[in-house]
Parts: C-alpha cells; structure tokens; sequence
C-alpha cells in the first residue's frame, strides 16, 4: 500500500501559511484542510460545531499555567462523561480526524497541532511559516484593511492563543525549530518560494510527490 504524504503547516498569522497551505495542496492535487477539521470533528462526535469554533487553537487561559496537563494522549472521553465537552475532548477529537485523514489520503492540514498529533506518522512533513513581524503587519493589513495598530494588537493575541495551545496539547514549544522539519521564512522566499521549497524537501526525502 502506498504511503500517504501529509504537509502540515505551523504559521505566524500574516506569514501566509494557510494561503500557502492552499497553494501546495492545489499544486499537488491534494486536498487543504483547514476549519474543515472543525466541522469533521462536529459529525463524528455529535458536538455542536459552534463549541470547537470557540476553542478553535485556544484556550482558557488558566490552563496555560497547567503544564502539559492536556497533552494529547489519544484517548476519547465518552459521551456520558461530564467531561464530554470539555475542551480537551474536543481537542481529542480533532486529533481523531487528523489521523484518520492521515490514513485515508495525502494531504496539507493548517495548524491545529497536527504535526504532534502525527509526530509518529512515517509520512508526516512539518513545516512551520514564519515572517519578521512587520512584515506580517503589512500583509494583514493589506488583507484585512485595518488601521496597523488594531492589527498588531490582533497578530499579537493570535500567535499568543495559537503558542498556548501548541504548548499546553503537546509539552513542547510552538515555535521551536527542533518540533518541525522545514522553518520557512514567507519574507525572503515568497509564497511561491515557500511551496517549491517544501516541494523539494518532499522529492529528496520521499523520491516523489503526491500523486506522481
């Protein structure tokens, strides 16, 4: 049986990680998931999709002072658990789909921390996006049309939520080189660069592409 190959995309917000997930997914015939996850992770479980999208890459933050207590293990609590709803079981249940989408097909899946969750994935290649902050600042306002100091306050907050909750589900440092195969600098290299380089890194170590 043929190994899937799943990209998964760690990013600064205004790095253009998931512009570039979705870049990569298209060049390569493959499919991009992003609050798709969410939605997914809704159906199997029978939890309303509202709760996910309000602990989307977040968390409460008395938890962050909890060191690793919610680190992914693997196990789903069961529907008649008090626990069901608590954030860790939809945590849990994320988790689920990104595995089970590892299994079923080669892929690109945005943040999440998925690339814990499959860290013992052969086909797994982690890949963390990242700019120099006002460069990002740039590109957000560019996109959203904001005054710079709402989105500074905003790209702030965001990269705060999203290194909470990589740091409380895994033990380990979102943005810590040694978690990720590929660090890649959206700045210097484009979007464009960005998406041959992992490319590239995917031909060297696997000798293809998906769907060559």
């Amino acid at each position: 049986m043929e190994q899937n190959i799943v990209i998964t995309i760690a990013r600064h917000f205004g790095s253009g990680g998931k512009t570039i997930g979705q870049m990569l997914a298209e060049d390569l015939g493959i499919q991009c998931y992003d609050k798709e996850v969410l939605r997914m992770a809704s159906e199997e479980s029978g939890i309303n999709e509202a709760l996910f999208n309000q602990k989307d890459e977040k968390l409460k933050r008395p938890q962050i002072f909890e060191k690793s207590k919610g680190e992914y293990k693997g196990r789903l609590i069961s529907p008649g658990s008090d626990e069901f709803v608590s954030d860790h079981n939809l945590f849990n249940y994320q988790a689920k789909i990104i595995r089970d989408l590892a299994e079923r097909e080669s892929c690109v899946i945005i943040g999440r921390a998925a690339d814990y969750v499959l860290k013992d994935y052969p086909g797994v290649v982690s890949v963390f996006v990242h700019a120099p902050k006002a460069w990002c600042v740039r590109q957000a306002i560019e996109r959203n049309a904001c005054p710079e100091k709402d989105v500074e306050k905003f790209i702030e907050k965001t990269d705060k939520a999203r290194s909470d909750f990589y740091n409380y589900y895994t033990g380990n440092k979102w943005n810590d080189a040694r978690n990720y195969d590929l660090c890649l600098n959206s700045q210097r290299l484009g979007f464009v660069g960005v998406m041959e380089a992992i490319e590239a890194y995917i031909r060297v170590r696997f000798g293809k592409l998906p769907n060559e």
